[in-house]
């Protein structure tokens, strides 16, 4: 099995994601999601295959045995930040608070160093990558090179591979690195989130074949409470719910037998710095630290 790819996976919960936020209505159930990353651990287990998680770091103070659980079966555990707020909607200082935060919180918890980093709806937030050098990440994964598609993201960038954070930002600091998230060649759009649930896993296994004989390791991501039953909510849009639960579980299950050998994030950055250590990530030979 030569191609690699990644299964990153941005934990949060239902009712910290944008949508809930905005709704009129509410639910009394908690803990909508959690469900979903013990489906993801076993089924990881029985595929053989590890994954990132981008952790909202709220969640692992809540629920600190649910966040460690998925660093004892081997995740590489990332930040999701603390509370999932949009960083472009907050001050400098509350932006550089959430991603420092974050790291402090999900390492005290794990006992894990945190080195990878993701945006709320990928959503760049100010001064963020000179943010994350401060705090002592390494890698950052908060851009989807896709369309622009209007309320949600993308149109800003085109960059398909690991690389220096300063293609993305020029005012970057040296040595912290970006890994993009996939989207379908030709047609730009991500491989997986909302878009398995409207396309299938054959759209996605297929956009993941493309990339594989262009020499890109496909990135995927999905969130845990796609993978569970919602309770209705008032005023939660009706694509939050498309096919999510079995049938999205399903559909992982089916993208995991696919022949590729699922991989961390920090692993295909540091491969990348290994390989190509100008040319891929910019200015660092120096490895990310092992776990």
């Amino acid at each position: 099995m030569s191609d690699r790819a990644v299964l990153s996976i941005d934990f949060e919960l239902f009712s910290q994601t944008p949508a809930y936020r905005d709704a009129a209505g509410e639910t009394t159930e908690t803990g909508v999601g959690l469900a979903g990353g013990a489906f993801l651990r076993e089924t990881l287990r029985d595929h053989d295959a590890t994954a990132t998680c981008f952790v909202v770091s709220e969640v692992a103070e809540e629920y600190p045995d649910a966040v460690t659980a998925l660093a004892d079966a081997g995740f590489e555990i990332g930040s999701h930040t603390h509370t999932h707020r949009h960083l472009s909607e907050l001050s400098p200082e509350d932006c550089r608070e959430e991603i420092a935060r974050s790291k402090e919180i999900l390492e005290r918890v794990t006992g894990e160093q945190v080195t990878g980093f993701r945006a709320p709806s990928f959503d760049i937030g100010p001064n963020q990558f000179e943010a994350l050098a401060d705090a002592g990440y390494r890698y950052d994964s908060s851009v989807v090179p896709s369309r622009a598609i209007p309320g949600w993201y993308g149109g800003e960038f085109d960059l398909h591979r690991p690389a220096a954070a300063t293609e993305v930002d020029p005012d970057a600091p040296e040595g912290l690195a970006e890994l993009p998230v996939s989207v379908m060649p030709g047609l730009r759009l991500p491989l997986t989130g909302t878009w398995i649930r409207f396309f299938g896993p054959r759209y996605t296994v297929l956009g993941m074949r493309l990339l594989a004989r262009r020499g890109i390791r496909p990135v995927l991501y999905v969130h845990p409470w796609e993978l569970v039953d919602l309770p209705a909510v008032e005023g939660v849009p009706s694509r939050v719910y498309y096919h999510t639960g079995a049938w999205m579980r399903r559909a992982i299950a089916r993208i995991l037998e696919q022949d590729f050998a699922f991989t961390t994030a920090r692993s295909v950055v540091e491969d990348s710095i290994a390989t190509d250590p100008v040319g891929a990530t910019g200015a660092t030979e120096t490895r990310l630290e092992e776990r």
